[in-house]
């Protein structure tokens, strides 16, 4: 019986608020489709949550046996500063214009970035990454098919969905829980606002002003597309009219994710996923991560320390283990505390990690009196990352099991404690989900090596102090290595050494 049998995965829907039993269209075959990042500035920790949030799901789901198609587009041009108003100017076009760049060497120079973050982050690389400029005619075909069916109309070169019209027979809000006429109560803003039937009709094509350097023919003159008329294309173009998963971050619901099933049901009739997957937010020290707030923290300075907020640098593996220790649903605090004790939970794992692949543990060769607690660990791996990708719950079962390594490592477990057959499981499925799930990898090796002869020089420091009975500085190498979380084991044989904690 294969995994995805003995443990099915059942993740929450946001369409429908609830968990429900993941059951694909054309199984084995998945299709995933994310909203990937506006490219016009350096990732920051908001495209990190994301990025790892559905690198887990891609990963699991590929992991179960399922042949994963994981598309992830790239918007490079049709992001307006006020979507919601459909008001402001391009924001790539913009930042073009502020640093006297053509906008694709913007998109360009960002797009590169954010692979620089999300690889360091070890997040696999989507199937097809598509891009909104490499889809313009597709755009239009969708757009024209809208207007067609009587959900769209045409004003002075601007083409807007008709949201009135819409509602006559679907429910605009389903996703998201707004309700329009609350929305259109409280909206004071007008700007751009007069062409539109309703406020709240959003643009499938604008109307390129003179000034306006991204800009392509179409049947309403020379424009650009909308921002959410790009995702309905490539989804639906590389993924098919219906497809399995829509992932995006929670701020995406409304209206990006609202106005896609709007558009996919105006056009073809049917809602383009059957499951709608959204990671929460990411706030720093309890705040909202804002520039304006001081505390926007990018990927670049996360990883080198330059930022006023932080204390010292942190690693990509130390970031994507406090990731992994919340729920992809929570929101997640980052804080320095934070880091710093997710670096020394990822340095433990990681030991163990290296302890299980280096073990001679032989085994009993009947039943041993742990393996049912140890198969139950085993099996709990599987059960909470498919109870709606729970990695909380995961490295839970996954210390547990460190305990069993550790416990083998220091000769606490006999070798009949285990059996072989068990012990072989244990150490399978504890590479597989540090590794293969969870994505954790050892650091780069330089800095490890650093590290090590630092701490070999003061032992040796240590050791001389010892023969010379200086006592009191031989200790306070230890006592001061011992606050800051290393641990010196001085062994019978006369050699010293150390463990991190």
């Amino acid at each position: 019986m294969q995994e995805q049998d003995r443990f099915p995965i059942r993740l929450f829907n946001s369409l429908s608020r609830k968990k429900e039993t993941f059951k694909p269209i054309n199984p084995p075959h998945v299709g995933l489709y994310v909203c990937g990042p506006t490219v016009y500035g350096d990732p920051h920790l908001g495209h990190a949550r994301a990025g790892i949030t559905f690198d887990l799901i891609y990963r699991y789901l590929r992991q179960m046996g399922y042949k994963v198609r994981y598309v992830r587009n790239i918007t490079d041009v049709g992001h307006l500063e006020n979507e919601e108003a459909g008001t402001g100017e391009d924001k790539i076009a913009k930042k073009a214009r502020l640093e006297e760049l053509e906008p694709m060497e913007v998109v360009q120079h960002y797009t590169i970035q954010y692979h620089k973050g999300l690889d360091a982050l070890n997040c696999l690389r989507p199937s097809i990454e598509p891009t909104a400029s490499g889809h313009i005619p597709e755009q239009i075909r969708l757009v024209e098919k809208i207007l067609k069916n009587g959900l769209a109309y045409e004003v002075n070169g601007n083409v807007y969905f008709d949201l009135e019209a819409y509602r006559k027979g679907n429910n605009y809000g389903e996703l998201s829980g707004k309700v329009l006429e609350d929305l259109q109560a409280g909206s004071r803003d007008t700007e751009g606002m007069e062409d539109k039937k309703s406020p709240h009709d959003f643009a499938l094509w604008k109307n390129a002003s003179p000034e306006h350097i991204m800009r392509w023919d179409s049947p309403w003159g020379e424009g650009f597309p909308g921002w959410h008329i790009e995702c309905t294309t490539m989804s639906t173009k590389y993924l098919g009219e219906q497809f399995d998963i829509h992932g995006g971050g929670l701020d995406l619901q409304f209206p990006h994710h609202e106005a896609e099933i709007a558009q996919c049901r105006g056009a073809h009739g049917t809602d383009p996923a059957n499951y709608w997957i959204h990671n929460n937010m990411v706030t720093i020290d309890g705040a909202k991560m804002s520039k304006s707030a001081g505390n926007f923290i990018t990927l670049d300075q996360l990883f080198s320390g330059d930022h006023e907020y932080l204390n010292r640098k942190y690693s990509p593996m130390a970031a994507r283990f406090l990731m992994l220790q919340s729920h992809y649903r929570s929101k997640i605090d980052f804080s320095n505390e934070a880091l710093e004790a997710a670096e020394k939970g990822y340095h433990k794992m990681m030991k163990a990690f290296s302890l299980i692949q280096e073990l001679s543990f032989t085994g009993a060769d009947e039943k041993g009196e742990l393996d049912d607690e140890i198969n139950t660990l085993c099996d709990g791996c599987y059960e909470k990352m498919s109870d709606d990708f729970n990695t909380a719950q995961v490295l839970a079962v996954l210390f547990e099991m460190v305990n069993k390594i550790n416990a083998i490592h220091h000769r606490q477990l006999d070798d009949k404690s285990i059996s072989q057959e068990v012990f072989q499981r244990m150490k399978a499925t504890f590479i597989t989900f540090v590794s293969d799930v969870l994505g954790l990898e050892p650091e780069a090796d330089q800095q490890n090596s650093k590290t090590d002869d630092l701490l070999k020089l003061l032992i040796e420091v240590r050791a001389e102090a010892r023969v010379n009975k200086d006592f009191k500085l031989s200790d306070k190498i230890r006592d001061d290595l011992k606050e800051i979380g290393i641990t010196l084991k001085d062994e019978k044989t006369g050699k010293t050494t150390y463990e991190i904690e």
